[in-house]
């Protein structure tokens, strides 16, 4: 049965039409799948769902019956959560404070802590929550326990009907099936979940039909089962799956060792030996934990090894590092590669203005031009840019001062198929360009398409390397037992 039915949506934002005649609908008990590349219209439709926006044409109707909301609060009330990637939670406060904020139960005039408690607590037993409890402060909590606490409140008012938006974007490998087990759990108890997400294998794994949103309009809705990952690409962004990935580096084109490690070792790392060559993207895979972050940032100097050789120069600090001529493109980029309040132009060249003696490469337009920024205005804040195009102005960053080796930590994580098309485009022009690539990235279909070798973390040391084109079976074995049969 048709829980929800949104016809023929249509929206403006001053003069310029960002949805067209968009039709969804989705029943009690299904998970609906909603992609396309950034600018598609995904947030509009879900924030005129959710009554954010108010549409300017078109109707929705929930069990059959027309509706309209001109406030999130109405939308609330007729059974719709939006759980956006950015958590609206007060760090501070406990999780039951939390899920009752601004809806307190009042006993004898002051607030009735036991039931609300009690009631936060029922919640997430039926989740099968019991890492944490209702008294918990949010601060203390984990990412994926912090989505759930999300889940909890959208429970706690009878939501029917929950928008997740890249509810996986900020989450470990690890924690990616603690999500898949709790929206089936929701998908059980008879709501319609609608998923956004630029994860392939997501959509597949969860979802039974899929909407394909472009350019402001709904191009198929299809069962998933009657839908393979190189048709939903081609039908997101006119390409197909197979070129999806840049060309790998020919023999010839893979150069001299930039950066050298002979037994590099800290608490957290041993025994690391290590060539990145100029011309190539090495792949750095690994399970959760293994010291691949702890890694890139021991050769930037932001963790530094304590023993052992790194040539030309074992970095004491980041200054050392970026002195060395190596960039470090963070796995957060909110809270440590950008500047959210400022332009374009000024996170461009933080890293030429924070390091004495360096001078920026080139004119910075024509360096947002290169990395295909959209709009390459320069002086545009960069809080108000999509996540491709924020991972993009991080990526000029280190281009204004030509890093020797560039250390990409998760660079296309939470952006569309289309930003990273562009981005992995642009990482295989630096590496044409001399410089040394070593990537991390826990999408191994990504770390296959894009690397002339992987290398394999466990435990915090280099199990072993394999070729351009290995398996993700013989990846993961690898990097599960240390062993490559």
């Amino acid at each position: 049965m048709t829980l929800l039915g949104m016809r023929g949506i249509g929206k403006r934002f001053l003069g310029v039409r960002v949805l067209s005649g968009v039709d969804l609908d989705t029943a009690a008990g299904e998970v609906h799948a909603v992609v396309g590349e950034n600018g598609a219209g995904k947030s509009t439709l879900m924030k005129i769902l959710a009554g954010v926006h108010v549409p300017d044409e078109g109707t929705i109707e929930i069990d059959g019956r027309p509706v309209a909301f001109g406030h999130p609060l109405e939308a609330q009330r007729a059974g719709v959560a939006i759980i956006y990637q950015e958590f609206n939670l007060l760090p501070d406060r406990s999780v039951a404070e939390n899920v009752f904020l601004g809806r307190e139960p009042a006993r004898r005039g002051l607030v009735d802590r036991a039931a609300m408690e009690a009631e936060t607590r029922r919640l997430l037993d039926e989740l099968g929550e019991t890492s944490f409890g209702p008294r918990d402060a949010v601060r203390r909590l984990s990412v994926a326990q912090q989505q759930v606490v999300e889940i909890v409140k959208a429970l706690s008012v009878d939501a029917r009907i929950i928008v997740m938006d890249e509810p996986t974007a900020s989450l470990a490998e690890h924690e990616v099936e603690l999500l898949y087990t709790l929206v089936r759990r929701l998908q059980r108890r008879g709501l319609a979940v609608l998923y956004i997400s630029h994860r392939l294998r997501e959509v597949f794994d969860l979802a039974q039909r899929v909407t394909v949103l472009k350019d402001g309009a709904r191009v198929t809705t299809v069962p998933t089962a009657e839908v393979g990952p190189d048709e939903l690409v081609r039908l997101m962004v006119g390409r197909e799956l197979r070129d999806y990935f840049p060309p790998r580096a020919a023999p010839g084109e893979i150069g001299e060792v930039r950066l050298s490690v002979r037994g590099g070792g800290n608490g957290r790392l041993r025994g690391i030996d290590l060539d990145l060559r100029a011309g190539e993207i090495t792949g750095l895979a690994g399970l959760q934990g293994s010291g691949r972050t702890e890694l890139v940032k021991a050769l930037f100097g932001a963790e530094p090894f304590a023993e052992g050789r790194m040539e030309p120069r074992r970095p004491r600090s980041v200054r050392d590092g970026v002195a060395a001529g190596i960039g470090l493109v963070t796995e957060d980029r909110k809270a440590e590669g950008l500047a959210l309040r400022q332009s374009v132009r000024d996170n461009a060249l933080l890293v030429a203005r924070a390091t004495a003696g360096r001078q920026a490469r080139g004119d910075v337009r024509a360096l947002l031009e290169r990395v295909r920024l959209s709009p390459p205005d320069p002086e545009q804040e960069v809080r108000y840019l999509s996540g491709g195009n924020q991972q993009k102005v991080v990526l000029a960053k280190w281009m204004t001062v030509g890093p020797a080796v560039l250390l990409l930590d998760e660079p296309t994580r939470g952006v569309d198929v289309g930003a990273k098309a562009a981005i992995h485009d642009l990482m295989r022009q630096l590496a044409r360009d001399g410089t040394a690539i070593l990537m991390i990235s826990s999408e191994l279909p990504e770390l296959i398409g894009m690397s002339d070798r992987v290398v394999v973390m466990r435990d915090g040391r280099i199990a072993g390397e394999l070729p351009a084109g290995s398996s993700e079976e013989a990846i993961m074995r690898l990097a599960a037992s240390g062993e490559a049969t």
